[in-house]
């Protein structure tokens, strides 16, 4: 997602990393907790992120919890199934919702910048599509018809929260 021009690792590039839990109660709170861990063993600079589903109707959940919303060693399927299920008990086909993403950027145990991204959508009660992860087979984009799952990465990718998140760390990293 970031194009050319970069030397992007993931941690399995540093196989000796300690595990961060999401112990936040906030997408920022997560995504400090992992760039500043990580951050303070590794030089250069490190970009972590956390998002998650938020539902209207639900109050804003899954939210942060969107990982484990059916609990703490549930899958994505598991994790859909049950917002189906909570939403179906509420009548309707269609649920006002947004994806979020907050990223963090952090150096030598330093934070450097905090950018969120969103995108606003709808939740809808069958899956369609094979493509993403998590809840991207029930969630409509704004403007579209076609679910996170059915959209071509490229397209998904270019309006999606974590895009809208890593532009704002690309404008910053640049001036």
């Amino acid at each position: 997602m970031l194009g050319f021009g970069w030397d992007v690792r993931d941690l399995t590039s540093l196989p000796h990393a300690p595990k961060v839990e999401e112990t936040g109660a906030t997408f920022e709170e997560n995504a400090a907790l992992k760039a500043l861990t990580i951050s303070r063993i590794f030089t250069g600079l490190v970009l972590a992120d956390d998002s998650g589903l938020e539902v209207d109707a639900l109050g804003g959940a899954p939210g942060v919890r969107s990982a484990r919303f059916a609990g703490p060693n549930a899958d994505d399927a598991a994790n859909r199934f049950l917002l189906i299920r909570k939403l179906t008990n509420l009548g309707g086909r269609e649920f006002p919702a947004w994806f979020r993403c907050v990223m963090v950027l952090a150096s030598q145990g330093e934070l450097l910048g905090s950018f969120g991204g969103i995108i606003k959508g709808n939740v809808i009660l069958e899956e369609r599509g094979d493509s993403g992860f998590g809840y991207d087979s029930i969630f409509i984009p704004q403007g579209y018809t076609e679910t996170f799952g059915e959209l071509q990465p490229e397209i998904k990718n270019s309006l999606s929260h974590r895009g809208r998140a890593l532009a704002k760390v690309l404008e910053f990293l640049r001036s």
